[in-house]
């Protein structure tokens, strides 16, 4: 069993990545708050620092400010 299972990642989103602050397997989306595993995470806010499960909540963060 990964130590990191199941347990949720703290991240500081880069504007070509993200860096590892606390290690863990997923991350939740801003908007929907779905869980998203770190291999899949493509989308995210530089300035406001959070995760969105794909473009259709990301577009929804954006519009929302």
């Amino acid at each position: 069993m990964l130590m990191n299972a199941g347990r949720p990642a703290k991240l500081n989103y880069l504007a070509n990545g993200f860096r590892v602050l606390v290690p863990g397997d997923h991350v939740v989306c801003a908007v929907s708050g779905a869980p998203i595993e770190l291999d899949v995470l493509r989308y995210w806010s530089v300035a406001r620092q959070e995760a969105y499960a794909s473009a259709v909540e990301a577009t929804k963060a954006e519009q929302q400010g």
